[in-house]
């Protein structure tokens, strides 16, 4: 009964669905590993069990050689008193012939009962001898599913790490999408587009206002002339011809002039 309860476990075991259980388990790793355990302590069980087994078998043999050894003794020991009583028997002494032949008897009954109880250990030392080879034969299965186990241990958990691995680069690609205007990346550009915009408004602010500084001094270079040459008619003299600073820019105050009132000189 106890053989059948040890290997009806380690049989249930062999045949467990491991996908099944690994659905159930929050972490396979830790799942398969305590499976592993599980197996090696079923075995460690069953090697106790054999064990015993095997002992009592050994016990059996022990006490099975003992009862032939003395079967062996005993038919020994009746020989010699049966040729001492035929000695004594020739010597012409009948009771110490009786009293051999007696002893003889006693030993062979005690061979006959080594004898019986030699052969009816035969039967109970053949059975447990199948049952051991049985045993031994379930442990070696035992080893090899425990190895097909560990190994089937090993797949398992580098398959669930590279799935996990893959997870956790499929959920990173879908945080980074560049494409997408509200992302990270798509604020940043939008944030230095703005810049480069403002850098170019005050470069092109700073050229209109350098332009106009030069305009300013242009005007007031032909300005400066007028009044020079103003100054030399009053004088009595003639306003010399100096080189017109700008042929295009006209006088402050020009614009307000009448032109017909040179008509009038």
């Amino acid at each position: 009964m106890a053989k059948q309860s040890i290997f009806g476990r380690i049989a249930q075991l062999a045949k467990a669905n491991i996908n099944s259980l690994l659905d159930q388990a929050e972490d396979p790793e830790k799942m398969l590993d305590q499976m592993v355990r599980d197996y090696k302590a079923n075995i460690t069980e069953a090697e106790g069990a054999v064990a015993q087994t095997i002992g009592n078998l050994r016990m059996l043999e022990d006490d099975y050689n003992e009862d032939v050894k003395a079967a062996q003794d005993w038919g020994s020991k009746a020989l010699a008193a049966s040729r001492k009583a035929d000695e004594f028997r020739a010597a012409g002494n009948p009771a110490d012939a009786q009293k051999f032949d007696n002893l003889a008897k006693v030993a062979l009954q005690r061979q006959i009962s080594s004898e019986n109880e030699a052969k009816s250990a035969q039967p109970n030392i053949a059975a447990q001898t199948d049952v051991v080879e049985k045993l031994k034969t379930g442990l070696q299965q035992m080893h090899v599913k425990l190895g097909e186990l560990s190994s089937k241990r090993n797949e398992l958990i580098a398959r669930s790490k590279t799935a996990e691995a893959q997870t956790q680069v499929h959920d990173a690609l879908k945080s980074i999408d560049i494409m997408d205007p509200t992302s990270e990346v798509s604020r940043f550009e939008e944030k230095i587009r703005r810049e480069e915009a403002k850098v170019r408004g005050q470069n092109e602010l700073a050229a209109s206002s350098l332009d106009a500084q030069f305009n300013s001094l242009e005007d007031l270079g032909e300005q400066t002339e007028v009044e020079a040459r103003l100054a030399a008619l009053k004088s009595g003299g003639t306003a010399a011809a100096q080189p017109a600073i700008s042929q295009s820019a006209g006088t402050p105050g020009a614009d307000t002039v009448d032109e017909a009132d040179f008509d009038k000189l």
